[in-house]
């Protein structure tokens, strides 16, 4: 009797302390969605960015964000919308004297990066100083930082400056352990997405649309490197190539960087920029924090709007979320703005990869019928491929980055073969009676037959015709011409505009200014959709989210990375898919 009210007052004081988190956890979340207060920016103040962290389009309404009593990672993250905001925002802001790029990673495409590079060009137009900082910089980061005033670099840094690598994890051995065979059923010479599942290498098709893009991305960043270090890009891609920076020194030696120094000389030519007494602290606000502070020019009073609609993430079936497009949700949001009077114009924002086919095409019908109503111009970010570019071909016009990754128009399928798993490697049998010759169609335990294959092949290719119809009819070409750049090749923002699937190149700022510009526009305001989720509904999908994600990005370590792209492959496994062959991470 004694063990069993030990065992119940175990339980009640268990059920106690668990209800005391769950409070605490509330309580902070409710704490931290009401602390969004305006930040007052003191006189001769400077804009710190860092940025380590993988930047979404929108900054999420994130219920962790200031919880670190629990363990988690409290920083604030800020979405692209408005680092662009903070940094526009900063070049008129008489106490905002310059910008402090501090180390950062630049996770995020390329894409990206060149839109905070563009705001910080367009920045110094102000006459205020850009000064960036780091131990170790990336090829990322300097790209971001080449464009300051004053580029300096710890004595015993890390410059990274060696050329541009695309790596790929093939499955095809581990599968082949296992017992499965994937089998494919595509469309498209160069619809490489299905090759880590069949091979153990690079097709040459592959290969060759992998040199031909990431050449063409190398030589942007070369180029653009160049025109704001003053140096010849041949002679950049030869440091490069024969590795002629090893050491900080020869960085400044080549005139990559404009010195060496320690963080506390650092801050000594801040305070000197800024006039500051050595002994007081340099008054700075932080990136995040800044988009709180108070600005008159941004209150603005036009009853006309321009929707920009954001499509970023995977593409699928049903309600989508920040960092995934659901059809549902796309499709709903933009029968919204298409209804709404006020709203005179659409800017599309597309940010993925692609997915589901069906979904794709879901999305596509509602971009057609919107357009029939008022003008849809599409901006593109990181990527617009495959799904992406389909929802995307519909639009009045389509602005991309010259680094954007774009194009692969075609289809693809995966079934599975897993009987040699089943049978060989568990034991395990099956068997049954049908009422018709394909009504276990699709069945894992099996291969396909000649005539299944023939059926899903059949299936596929109406699937291409669709898609490369829906293109030409969008870019006012033949669908042969279509079939030719397409094949599931895939592009870069300045090669898609040299053979027609882009109209310009441009960021977000110029496709809105497009947008108004076709709607006679010249007051409006933006308006962003589909909305975010609030804290309270996002608090159980993103408190389990964020537990899994930190507990194996502390497992794997680096190896996270190849652990998305392994989850991203064998996901493909189900139904036809309009995806890219797989994220383009270039190190």
């Amino acid at each position: 009797m004694k063990q069993f009210f030990k065992f119940v007052l175990a339980t009640i004081v268990g059920i106690i302390l668990s209800t005391l988190i769950i409070v605490l956890v509330i309580a902070g979340i409710i704490a931290a969605a009401g602390s969004e207060k305006s930040v007052q920016v003191d006189e001769n103040s400077i804009l710190h960015i860092d940025i380590k962290y993988p930047i979404a389009e929108r900054t999420p309404n994130n219920p962790l964000a200031n919880l670190s009593f629990l363990g988690l990672d409290g920083d604030k993250l800020i979405g692209l919308k408005d680092i662009l905001a903070n940094i526009k925002k900063a070049k008129t802001d008489n106490n905002i004297k310059g910008i402090f790029l501090d180390e950062s990673y630049m996770l995020s495409g390329q894409a990206t990066t060149e839109e905070i590079r563009n705001a910080l060009i367009d920045f110094k137009k102000s006459g205020k100083f850009v000064v960036a900082y780091a131990e170790v910089y990336t090829k990322g980061f300097y790209y971001l930082a080449s464009v300051a005033d004053k580029v300096y670099i710890n004595p015993k840094g890390i410059f990274e400056f060696d050329g541009f690598n695309s790596e790929v994890t093939f499955l095809k051995g581990a599968l082949d352990k296992l017992g499965i065979e994937a089998q494919v059923i595509k469309v498209g010479t160069y619809k490489s997405a299905v090759e880590p599942l069949v091979l153990t290498k690079m097709s040459d098709a592959n290969r060759l649309q992998v040199t031909s893009y990431l050449g063409s991305l190398y030589d942007h960043f070369l180029t653009n490197i160049g025109k704001s270090r003053g140096i010849n890009k041949d002679s950049l891609f030869n440091y490069a190539n024969q590795m002629r920076i090893q050491r900080p020194q020869d960085a400044l030696k080549l005139k990559l960087v404009d010195g060496l120094k320690y963080k506390d000389e650092l801050l000594a030519e801040l305070k000197g920029r800024l006039g500051v007494k050595s002994k007081k602290d340099i008054s700075s606000v932080e990136l995040a924090d800044y988009t709180n502070s108070s600005d008159e020019d941004t209150k603005e009073v036009s009853t006309n709007r321009i929707a920009v609609v954001y499509a970023s993430g995977d593409i699928a079936g049903g309600e989508g979320g920040d960092n995934s497009i659901g059809s549902e949700t796309t499709s709903k949001a933009l029968r919204k703005v298409r209804l709404d009077d006020k709203i005179k114009a659409v800017v599309l924002r597309v940010n993925s990869p692609g997915g589901s086919s069906l979904a794709s095409d879901v999305i596509w019908r509602e971009v057609m019928l919107t357009k029939k109503v008022k003008p849809v111009i599409v901006s593109m970010g990181d990527v617009a491929a495959s799904g992406g570019y389909y929802i995307a071909c519909a639009a009045d016009s389509i602005y991309a980055e010259p680094n954007t990754i774009t194009g692969s128009i075609g289809i693809f399928a995966v079934l599975p073969n897993m009987q040699k798993l089943f049978n060989d490697k568990l034991g395990v049998t099956f068997d049954g009676v049908k009422t018709g010759q394909y009504a276990d169609l699709g069945n894992t335990s099996r291969p396909l037959t000649a005539a299944e294959r023939a059926i899903l092949q059949n299936q596929i290719n109406h699937g291409y015709d669709d898609f490369t119809r829906a293109v030409a009819m969008g870019r006012h070409k033949t669908q042969a011409y279509i079939n030719s750049i397409g094949q599931g090749r895939v592009w870069t923002g300045e090669q898609a505009l040299k053979i027609g699937l882009v109209d310009r190149l441009g960021n977000i700022s110029d496709a809105v200014k497009s947008a108004a510009k076709k709607a006679n526009l010249k007051d409006y305001r933006l308006v962003a959709y589909p909305e975010q989720k609030s804290v309270f509904n996002k608090l159980g999908e993103s408190f389990s989210a964020e537990m899994k994600t930190k507990v194996l990005k502390s497992e794997l370590g680096e190896n996270y990375g190849i652990y998305e792209q392994i989850k991203n492959v064998t996901s493909m496994m189900r139904t036809p898919l309009t995806r890219m062959e797989y994220d383009v991470v270039v190190k």
